[in-house]
């Protein structure tokens, strides 16, 4: 069930009446939102809930056995028995058909001929974020960073609590879980704040990525030809800006109507493309799924605790390991080593030269140049093919093209939205969009909010599906 469709907006009528109006015991009212959850992921496609159930299941019992047994043997099998589990089902549907793909093409370079099966495999939606999210939980109790979720019920509602299943944010279990133990009731401000963010989150959606930039991303990734330079950097700056608008869109949508609810979820974007620097970005781009592979990934690789050389290698891992995480194909491992590359020149380049960024202009200067080259590496995630990445970044750079394929309108429209979105997120940057909203005159944010609402009512679209759901 996607957020920018009616029907949802009918089960979310439903869930909060039955949430606020009903009278209804805390238990029971957890118990449906458990339920509500599950119907909206199995709207869907039912057969698929089967997978967050054994999650569920392995992951609670996985769970209580680390928080009561002290055997180190024990500990571990329990801890490798989750993750078998929640990295099987990751690798066999999301990854079969690649691994399938790359061992017939690893097998015909020693001149053996395989034709392997052909596996109709379905991507469960928003697998990657739900496996790392229970993963999560156990691994923190193996290592004793937690406490164990009191009840089943509340663990099962942190892993479907269905505002942020199916795109995050990846929330850890300490954040979430507790939320749980008390009856939550969304003040008369956290309410109208959390419908204001899903209005804010829809419009980013449905009018900036789907109906303004959408079109302009889709005819320049979509042509075989060579494009003149200006039509090609236009069309990556649009997706570019789609991709923010789009998963943005979704998080604050996730946040909001979690706030409708009385729960807190933390940010996912602050302002990202105003980041000075690569460190920066990623502190502010994806939060929760950077600050994951941060603390189960690079931090156990070794971080930063020892060499440059080693540091550098930590870096690699991890980014390529991200770019893995968003698809199954290489051109997202390219995109992950981009990111890899520019983290580990970042740092070398800091131990060397000594900037004093206090100034206004360079770090203006700075923050451009971050995200010039974060718009090389969406060309990689955005291509179907290394083919057609190579021909789109030969068309950026002068290589060649004279094929003039925007119009002047979409020309002057995305370039004009994205230097405001450059310029209002560098702007930005020290400030959270709460508190903007908070500081907001009434006047001027209900006047803000009816726009919005027009927007929504006159922008005809048909309920395309959030990017991050492929992932």
């Amino acid at each position: 069930m996607l957020f920018n469709t009616t029907g949802f907006f009918a089960f979310l009528i439903i869930v909060l009446a039955l949430y606020y109006i009903v009278p209804l015991s805390w238990k029971a009212r957890k118990i449906m939102l458990l339920l509500a959850s599950y119907v909206f992921y199995g709207l869907w496609n039912p057969p698929l809930i089967l997978l967050l159930l054994i999650s569920t299941l392995v992951d609670w019992t996985a769970g209580q056995k680390l928080a009561k047994t002290e055997d180190p043997g024990a500990r571990k099998r329990w801890l490798l028995l989750s993750i078998f589990v929640n990295l099987g089902f990751l690798g066999f549907f999301k990854y079969g058909n690649f691994l399938m793909e790359n061992f017939q093409m690893l097998v015909g370079l020693f001149g053996v001929s395989y034709t392997p099966p052909k596996w109709d495999i379905l991507l469960p939606m928003g697998i990657s974020f739900y496996t790392f999210q229970t993963m999560s939980y156990t691994i923190d109790l193996y290592f004793k960073r937690i406490q164990p979720a009191r009840t089943f019920l509340d663990f099962a509602l942190y892993v479907t609590f269905f505002p942020q299943l199916v795109a995050g944010p990846i929330v850890r279990s300490d954040e979430l879980v507790p939320q749980f133990y008390e009856p939550k009731r969304a003040t008369q401000q956290q309410f109208f704040t959390g419908l204001l963010l899903l209005t804010i989150g829809l419009f980013q959606k449905t009018v900036f990525a789907d109906s303004v930039l959408s079109p302009v991303s889709e005819d320049i990734f979509g042509t075989g030809d060579q494009l003149l330079a200006l039509d090609a950097w236009t069309g990556v700056l649009a997706f570019s800006g789609q991709i923010f608008f789009d998963f943005a869109g979704y998080s604050l949508c996730a946040i909001g109507i979690a706030g409708m609810l009385g729960f807190s979820l933390s940010d996912n974007f602050r302002y990202p493309y105003g980041s000075i620097g690569f460190s920066e970005l990623w502190r502010r781009w994806h939060i929760s799924l950077s600050s994951w592979l941060r603390d189960y990934l690079y931090i156990p690789l070794g971080g930063n605790r020892y060499s440059n050389i080693r540091t550098y290698i930590n870096l690699m891992l991890t980014m390529l390991l991200g770019g893995l995480w968003h698809g199954a194909a290489w051109t997202f491992v390219a995109w992950g080593f981009l990111h890899g590359l520019y983290l580990a020149v970042e740092r070398l380049l800091r131990n060397i030269v000594k900037l004093k960024a206090d100034n206004l202009f360079i770090q203006l200067i700075l923050a451009f140049l971050t995200f010039t080259c974060v718009n090389i590496t969406w060309v990689f995630f955005r291509a179907k093919d290394f083919g057609a990445a190579m021909k789109l970044l030969g068309s950026m750079f002068f290589v060649h093209g004279e094929k003039a394929l925007l119009t002047t309108n979409d020309l002057v429209l995305v370039l004009t939205l994205m230097t405001l979105v450059f310029l209002g997120h560098f702007f930005m940057r020290r400030h959270s969009l709460v508190g903007v909203l908070q500081r907001t005159p009434l006047w001027l944010l209900v006047a803000g909010w009816g726009i919005m609402i027009f927007g929504l009512m006159i922008v005809q679209t048909s309920g395309q599906q959030f990017i991050y759901f492929q992932f």
